[in-house]
């Protein structure tokens, strides 16, 4: 089945910067979609980038544009997250989350089929 490992997430201090991954296993991996939502204390989860399959295309939330970076490497089954000038605003859990469909390119939550348990981000001010 699929399965989806996050790592990466931990305590740092606002301004500084973090790298999320995310290694998958059970399918082909360069035929999906991969995104990453997050979720912060008492709300609800929310987009805040998707890759294309290829990697060729890639969409942010207005949230952390210019400052986060998704990223792949099909040869290593891996999305990353390159997380830069963070905020206290940024603290919740991530979750790296895989599309159900071969070659489609979606910010749809509801699109993605296939999440992983999710790794803490925590800001500190």
């Amino acid at each position: 089945q699929v399965q989806l490992v996050e790592s990466g997430g931990g305590l740092v201090q606002a301004g500084g910067s973090l790298r999320l991954s995310c290694l998958a296993s059970g399918r082909t991996f360069n035929k999906y979609s991969m995104g990453w939502f997050r979720q912060a204390p008492g709300k609800e989860r929310e987009f805040v980038a998707v890759i294309s399959w290829g990697g060729g295309n890639t969409y942010y939330a207005d949230s952390v544009k210019g400052r986060f970076t998704i990223s792949r490497d099909n040869a290593k089954n891996t999305v990353y997250l390159q997380m830069n000038s963070l905020t206290p605003e940024d603290t919740a859990v991530y979750y790296c989350a895989g599309d159900s469909t071969p070659f489609r390119f979606t910010v749809v939550e509801a699109h993605f089929d296939y999440w992983g348990q999710g790794t803490q981000v925590t800001v500190s001010s």
